[in-house]
Parts: C-alpha cells; structure tokens; sequence
C-alpha cells in the first residue's frame, strides 16, 4: 500500500464511524486528502479502532514524518547542560519528551485543523495518543 492508498484507507475508516460523513466524497487532490484526514482525526473523540487501522495510521504517519524529515537531539548544540533551545516542527524531533500547553482533558484541539501546536501533536502523533491522554486522565481521577 503507498501513502495515496493509505490515506485514503484511513479516511474511509473515520468517514465511516460517523454517519454524518458517510456520504462525503473523498477529494481526488493529495494535499486536499490530508486536510480531510487530518480534519477527521481532529474531531474524533477518543475512542477505540480496529488493529488495522492503526497499523495503517502508524506507517502512513512515519512515512509523513520522514518526508519532512527528522531532527535528532544529538545534532543539536545545547545552551547549558541538558538544555536545548530549537525552532522548528516539533513533531520531527526525535527525544525522549516535549512539553505541550494541553487543554485541561489533555485530549488535544478538536478544532479541525487548527494551527496550534496542542492539535499538530495530536493529529501527526495519531489517534491512539487522544485515547492514552484520556485513559490518563480518569486514572487520576
């Protein structure tokens, strides 16, 4: 399966969990595509999905990723010991963890695709990590 096939793969899927969207056409466009996918994984509540789909969802996002190409924190220079400052996408930074402003749920942005950082990691991380963040959350409550 190629990135085109993927994509399409995925948005299926999600077109399918909400009968609101089962009768949307895909658009043919690429670019077009990933908005549409990435708009969907924005307002699917954590939840749930098959095996599959995350598999699919896994490889089509680190072959996103290692098209944008990825920065290692060895390559970087730090400012003091153990401190780092880099300006860039923070989802092609290979470390160990980031700080994110989340919202109070720590499920991320709902809105579709919405610039903030809180929703890009959300959408190039995928699914899953709404529903980790939410199982996180009522295992502290």
């Amino acid at each position: 399966m190629d990135q085109g096939e993927r994509r399409k793969f995925l948005i299926r899927e999600l077109l399918q969990e909400n009968v609101q969207y089962r009768n949307m056409d895909i658009p043919t466009g690429g670019e077009e595509q990933k908005r549409l996918l990435r708009g969907l994984m924005n307002v699917r509540p954590p939840r749930k999905i098959s095996r599959e789909f995350l598999t699919v969802q896994d490889e089509y996002l680190q072959a996103e990723t290692a098209a944008k190409g990825i920065t290692d924190l060895e390559d970087l220079d730090p400012v003091s010991d153990g401190l780092y400052l880099w300006q860039g996408d923070i989802t092609t930074l290979r470390c160990d963890a980031i700080v994110n402003a989340a919202n109070s749920g720590m499920t991320g942005c709902y809105v579709p695709n919405h610039k903030c950082i809180d929703n890009c990691i959300h959408s190039f991380s995928g699914i899953q990590l709404r529903m980790d963040c939410a199982e996180m959350m009522r295992m502290l409550l």
